[in-house]
């Protein structure tokens, strides 16, 4: 049995990709997506006919200006996760504008329209994740999200504190950036972090064993990978969102793989519980040098592929 099938035996594996074939290839059970993703995703021929389609849906729009170029992007994210969820067989995450982070209104106001627009086509809120960054404004949305039955994947999560304040807000699932984690590490430090001394395994590491043994029913997904031994020793984790060129690596070994997280380890574990209000977690998170400058650089990457999502659709509009 190759690496692949045996991490499916014990966490549930993630396509994280804009790519439908690499999602048919790899068979995942879910599958998450972000301005990145589909941007590149959006640029290809085979999936450019999406962002058409949506544009010419808004064309007799009453909509005008930012208006309608809004409601052709969240038209584009939900026509891609239409696709992907033809293909695989639970969940897809799907992303708020990022330019919204630090905006909560505005965010439950963008998730709820697209929570809406799958359920017009006859897909029900239990297999979509509103994909939100884990900033204070943006925890507290995905808090009230939770309570109108809209699941929500808080992502460019760095820090404990995040991680904790997620938690508390009973968000339903958590994306922790391992390869980002490392990479804010290796440039510090110019050390070459290996196996369980990677500083981004040891965070989820961290976050998984809070959570089981405090019995939060938090989904743990670990993100951002830069190679399979990061996978590797997260095998166990609730779920792993892992790109394809990794899938491909962990299907093409026939090596033992090993599980290194469960719930029942965690629980024996003496681990305090903690508590964050607003001024305690703005604050634990100045202090992370890493979360906080992860986090920020995270959402000015998304905002500027936004960006370029929008200028491909007026390219295609004009």
């Amino acid at each position: 049995m190759n690496q692949l099938n045996q991490l499916k035996q014990f966490t549930t594996v993630v396509a994280d990709t804009g790519d439908f074939e690499s999602m048919r290839a790899f068979q995942p059970q879910d599958a998450t997506t972000n301005p990145s993703l589909i941007l590149q995703a959006a640029r290809q021929d085979a999936y450019r006919h999406l962002v058409e389609k949506a544009v010419r849906e808004h064309e007799n729009t009453p909509l005008t200006g930012d208006g309608r170029l809004q409601a052709i992007l969240d038209r584009i994210l939900v026509l891609f996760g239409l696709e992907i969820l033809e293909i695989v067989p639970g969940r897809v995450s799907t992303e708020v504008d990022a330019r919204l982070s630090f905006d909560t209104r505005a965010t439950l106001d963008r998730a709820r329209r697209i929570i809406a627009a799958y359920e017009a086509e006859g897909c029900p809120r239990e297999r979509i994740l509103i994909k939100i960054a884990s900033t204070w404004e943006g925890i507290r949305a995905a808090e009230v999200l939770q309570k109108e039955n809209i699941r929500c994947n808080l992502t460019l999560l760095f820090s404990f504190a995040q991680a904790v304040a997620c938690a508390e807000a009973g968000v339903q699932l958590i994306s922790p950036f391992v390869g980002r984690i490392l990479d804010w590490y290796k440039a510090s430090t110019g050390k070459d972090y290996q196996g369980d001394e990677d500083p981004g395994v040891q965070s989820v590491t961290s976050i998984y064993q809070y959570y089981k043994k405090h019995g939060y029913p938090v989904e743990v997904m670990g993100a951002s990978f830069r190679n399979i031994g990061q996978i590797q020793s997260l095998a166990g984790c609730d779920l792993l969102t892992i790109s394809p060129g990794l899938l491909a690596e962990l299907q093409a070994s026939d090596a033992p793989l090993e599980r290194r997280l469960n719930p029942e380890d965690a629980a024996s574990l003496e681990i305090p519980r903690v508590s964050y209000d607003e001024p305690s977690f703005r604050f634990a998170l100045n202090e992370d040098a890493m979360a906080t400058e992860k986090t920020a650089q995270g959402i000015r990457a998304f905002s500027a592929d936004i960006v370029k999502l929008e200028a491909l659709v007026r390219e295609i509009d004009a």
